[in-house]
């Protein structure tokens, strides 16, 4: 089978087989990575859903878990499900009983974000699901250089709003 024959897409067929055989494979990757995102989604959505949580409220929960108080905007540095403010998400939260504002003492303006006990009841099963999907990710990738992955997806989202949120969060990482 020639390369024209596996071809159907127009914008990759430009009659140079090694220029479409490089755009298929990174059109394949772009769809790689949304389905890597979306099935990781899937699987996270479905383990917190005894404890009533989307993902990415339990993003919010661990990011308080591991730094707070956190105003709204510093929240939003860290969170990488929320491209704007994640008022609506917090809100979502406070309405639960997941998470406190309490007002500043320098400031009263500044409200800083706090778990509440029944918040922080639940960062022990986030914690648990994380380790359980790491694990999976782990095993799946046995035998690839992490780093080189890693280093490739920084590549991705380098220079973006998301990819300031990973770097922000994760700053140990060295961007590539």
């Amino acid at each position: 089978m020639t390369t024209r024959e596996v071809t159907s897409d127009p914008e990759v067929d430009s009659g140079r087989p090694e220029a479409d055989a490089a755009l298929r494979q990174v059109r394949e990757l772009r769809f790689l990575v949304l389905a890597a995102q979306r099935e990781g989604n899937r699987q996270l959505a479905q383990a917190l859903r005894p404890v009533d949580l989307t993902p990415a409220q339990a993003e919010i929960i661990t990011t308080l878990d591991e730094h707070e108080p956190l105003t709204l905007a510093t929240l939003g540095r860290y969170i990488v499900c929320e491209s704007g403010s994640p008022s609506r998400l917090v809100d979502n939260l406070v309405q639960k009983g997941l998470v406190e504002r309490e007002n500043g003492t320098v400031d009263r303006r500044v409200v800083h974000l706090r778990l509440s006990p029944r918040g922080k009841s639940l960062v022990r099963h986030i914690t648990e699901v994380d380790a359980a999907i790491d694990r999976m990710i782990s095993e799946r990738l046995a035998g690839f250089d992490l780093r080189s992955i890693t280093d490739a997806l920084r590549g991705i989202v380098r220079d973006t709003i998301t990819g300031a949120k990973v770097t922000h969060r994760f700053p140990t990482a060295a961007p590539a």
